[in-house]
């Protein structure tokens, strides 16, 4: 069961990021502070929800949230400062929409950058352990594959309306025989070796 709250006494926004393994696309953060004491029988980690549990859960998050954000940061931008630096700030670009300002911050994950000196948690795994960062989970994974959906019609043939950009298989052989897209990371290692790109 996940629990509700890390700091009952103070106003909590969950963190968590998608998409920081992917071959292309953005790197997705959403952040959500849920009222004191919420439960919901689907919250889970979106990792182990199907997608129309998600399409569900993210329906009755955006209701009942006292505040939600999605925030994303650009291929090109990761190239330029690092996947890392570029999960930290998706983070805090969501941070800065919420409409609620959160007292303390729960962030999925073992490091994160400081926000406006507001004190925070890193949890390893905390997706599957505090309601906020489930849903906060759930909010990013649903942007970033719609978004990742819309782009494979943009360009077919590297799987990403199933594999959403990740290094699968499929994708791989699709670098391979078309090249690299503009929303490919020239930073991360494509293939397994960087050279066959450019032969």
């Amino acid at each position: 069961m996940l629990i509700s709250a890390f700091t009952p006494d103070l106003i909590e926004a969950g963190c968590d990021e998608v998409g920081r393994g992917c071959l292309a696309g953005p790197v997705v953060a959403a952040a959500v502070i849920l009222p004191k004491n919420y439960q919901h029988e689907l919250l889970n980690d979106s990792k182990q929800l199907g997608k129309e549990d998600r399409k569900t859960l993210q329906i009755d998050i955006m209701r009942d949230a006292l505040a939600w954000a999605i925030a994303e940061v650009s291929n090109e931008e990761i190239d330029s400062i690092n996947i890392l630096n570029a999960s930290f700030k998706a983070m805090h670009l969501a941070l800065d929409q919420l409409k609620v300002r959160p007292q303390f911050l729960l962030i999925d994950g073992n490091r994160f950058k400081p926000y406006n000196d507001l004190p925070f948690e890193c949890i390893i795994k905390g997706d599957g352990a505090y309601l906020s960062i489930a849903a906060a989970s759930v909010l990013a994974k649903n942007y970033r594959d719609e978004l990742m959906g819309k782009l494979a019609d943009q360009y077919p043939g590297y799987g990403w309306h199933t594999n959403v950009g990740y290094p699968t298989d499929e994708h791989r052989d699709g670098i391979r025989a078309l090249g690299i897209t503009p929303y490919h990371r020239k930073s991360f290692q494509l293939l397994s070796s960087q050279l066959e790109l450019f032969e």
